[in-house]
């Protein structure tokens, strides 16, 4: 017969992300001229209480009387805190409402706005042991119910002795009070629950530390959200990638890992051996030799536009889905280059040089409007379309060249080739993509085409113009000014010196590849990809990938998937479907789309599996990868 199990969990600081009495401070000194002083001063008591510092029963009371609290304002805390509940024990609430009648909350708070919060994942109220307040005729909170015993030092491990649970006792909690349970002899095991907050004094004296409730599910093997505990998942994050990015995926339960700068080849094929997720931005390298050593790795985030930095083949062999944020920065890039467009048709960079130089050189020589001038974009994706729109309402007569059939925006021409676009325009800017077929687009050739006098920029790759062709064609004056915002060879941190033989040169504005560089840019990104991860990796959807097959999934419910990732052969789906059938297994749900190179298949089914199975699922040859959800 299987030993009942008993849940003894805290409630501040591990069902709810904050400790309730600060929430309240925050409410009730709301208007107080020293507000500031007393929150802090309430923190510190907390803190003190809860790493055993200070007695309990005192740290309570000098905590009350700071927060000059009345009823009304238990109303709004309640309604804050239901937002504030722990994130794991959200994605858990199957857990608590399957085992309402062995979870037992056990708090040095408040019964008057625990019981409310709690009930929101079907915990009992007569499960709730916390403290009561005490009110005077006007409704102030004067203090608390001293005949309570969990008012008092030791007070949750006398409450525990007085229910005398029968069975395995577990305790989750993030206090030193949660430990003293176990310390009495009282619980088989203390977790010290750090999802929100993480004390020494506690973790020091746990028996395992939990850095969310998945993990402490799959201990046990009870984890019915997903196949694999959050807080396994390894993610590292490169290159400054946005602090929403970090964030985001911390709240999802990840173990979060970030790097200032790029890593090289080596320094990369050693940190990603354990990595489960890579998110970098333009400057890491994600080659075939750095894949051959991510045997984890489930997905990689480009937190930029562009992936040509990312062996998107190799990942397809190992199974690695990629995924990046094709809108996110497009007007950060847009707003760059217009602005360049005007310094460099004004001469502005030679006269900002001569300025800071003492040089007074009032001219209007060589300085033009940009009303009437034409302007060339070269690659009509998100950024060039939106280019061309604003563009032409400053007065630009826009021209267009794109391999690929776009639709002109606006008055725009299309150009029928690249050369067209060259001997037409004044000023031609470049926003393709990194395939190796815009390698060295614009050479010596190409330049020579372009009017005497005109100017370029390059926002886009590095890769797309001839540095050499380019430093000759402006140093003999026929290219009369350019901006250059990346480059063939870039540091890989802010420490290293940037080389470039177009230093120096006039009229030229260089930028350390900052195109997409803004506060907004990076933030609409660090939420735009961890979003796309988070949704492949909790239901296996695959939209926006750049080199899975786009797959768009119904919620799982009352199931478990099955996600089969193989190489596109003839008879795999027919393969898995036999299994299928001659498990008995009823398939309630098939989505299946391909590429060139894989297939991705997944399968829904309505019942529980042998083990057997899954071995017979993933021995079938052409199989690249699988994994469960549940």
């Amino acid at each position: 017969m299987e030993t009942k199990r008993n849940y003894v969990i805290d409630f501040d600081s591990t069902f709810t992300q904050v400790e309730a009495l600060d929430v309240l401070g925050e409410i009730s000194l709301a208007n107080a001229k020293d507000k500031e002083a007393k929150l802090a001063e309430l923190k510190s008591l907390t803190d003190r209480g809860m790493e055993g510092k200070l007695a309990f029963r005192d740290s309570l009371r000098e905590r009350l009387d700071i927060l000059e609290a009345e009823e009304k304002h238990l109303e709004p805390l309640i309604e804050n805190l239901k937002t504030r509940i722990s994130k794991s024990f959200r994605r858990n609430e199957e857990f608590f409402r399957e085992n309402r009648d062995h979870i037992y909350i056990m708090s040095n708070g408040f019964k008057e706005f625990i019981i409310p919060i709690v009930a929101e994942l079907g915990i009992k109220a007569e499960h709730v042991f916390a403290n009561d307040f005490v009110f005077d005729e006007n409704r102030k909170i004067v203090g608390f119910n001293t005949e309570n015993v969990l008012s008092s030092n030791n007070g949750k491990v006398k409450q525990l002795q007085s229910l005398d649970l029968q069975g395995d006792v577990y305790v989750i909690g993030d206090g030193y009070t949660d430990y003293e349970i176990k310390a009495a002899g009282l619980a088989n095991k203390f977790y010290a629950f750090t999802e929100n907050v993480e004390r020494d004094q506690v973790t020091e004296k746990a028996d395992h530390i939990t850095p969310s409730f998945d993990e402490f599910l799959y201990l046990h093997k009870m984890n019915k959200a997903i196949s694999y505990p959050k807080n396994r998942i390894k993610v590292l994050l490169l290159e400054n990638v946005h602090a929403d990015a970090v964030k985001i995926m911390k709240e999802e339960g990840y173990n979060v890992q970030t790097i200032a700068g790029a890593l090289d080849e080596e320094e990369l094929s050693e940190q990603i051996k354990d990595v489960h997720v890579l998110g970098i931005r333009s400057k890491t390298q994600l080659t075939k030799k750095v894949l051959e050593n991510a045997n984890r790795l489930m997905a990689v985030g480009a937190f930029c536009i562009g992936t040509n930095q990312i062996d998107l083949e190799a990942c397809l062999d190992k199974g690695v889905a990629v995924f990046n944020a094709p809108y996110s920065n497009t007007r950060s890039v847009v707003e760059l280059a217009i602005g360049e467009i005007i310094f460099l048709m004004r001469n502005l960079p030679d006269r900002i040089a001569e300025m800071h130089q003492g040089i007074w050189n009032k001219s209007a020589t060589g300085s033009f409007e940009v009303r009437g001038k034409k302007l060339g974009i070269v690659g009509y994706g998100n950024i060039g379309a939106q280019l061309s729109v604003m563009a032409e309402s400053i007065g630009f007569d826009v021209y267009y060249y794109d391999l690929v059939e776009r639709l002109a925006l606006g008055n725009a021409t299309k150009c029928s080739s690249l050369d067209e676009l060259l001997q037409t325009v004044d000023i031609v800017t470049f926003h393709v993509d990194g395939r190796k077929e815009n390698k060295n687009i614009i050479g010596d050739r190409e330049l020579s085409l372009m009017k005497e006098g005109s100017y370029l920029l390059n926002l886009s790759r590095g890769s797309v113009i001839d540095i050499e062709a380019l430093h000759k064609h402006i140093s003999s004056g026929r290219i009369k000014g350019a901006g250059v915002d990346v480059f063939p060879k870039e540091p890989k941190t802010n420490q290293e010196e940037f080389v470039s033989k177009l230093k120096g040169l006039p009229n030229v504005i260089l930028t350390p590849h900052i195109g997409g560089s803004t506060e907004e840019a990076q933030e609409n990104i660090g939420n735009f990809v961890p979003g796309k991860i988070i949704e492949y990796i909790n239901t296996g959807g695959t939209t926006n990938s750049v080199n899975f097959p786009n797959l768009q999934l119904p919620r799982l419910e009352n199931a478990h998937r099955l996600i089969h990732i193989h190489h596109n052969k003839p008879g795999i789906i027919a393969h898995m479907n036999r299994i299928l059938a001659a498990n008995d297994i009823n398939v309630v749900g098939q989505h299946l789309k391909t590429n060139e190179t894989i297939g991705y298949v997944i399968t829904d089914i309505n019942k529980k599996y042998d083990n057997d199975v899954i071995k017979e699922l993933k021995g079938i040859e052409g199989t690249i990868r699988f994994r469960v959800l549940y």
